[in-house]
């Protein structure tokens, strides 16, 4: 049960990062450091996420 919160949990991030990855982009004057630091956590945690779901299988 603690891994599947933990997965709801990063699905959850991720999702907010692209949320804020998307609001970001949407301004004419984005930061692109910002956005390539955002997509860096954005990977890290979809690899996590996919490490964890293939724990539960």
């Amino acid at each position: 049960m603690a891994l599947e919160g933990q997965i709801l949990h990063l699905s959850i991030q991720k999702k907010k990062i692209e949320d804020i990855i998307e609001a970001e982009m949407a301004n004419p004057d984005w930061d692109e450091m910002r956005v390539v630091a955002l997509k860096k956590q954005k990977l890290r945690i979809k690899d996590e996420l996919e490490r964890l779901r293939s724990s539960v299988h």
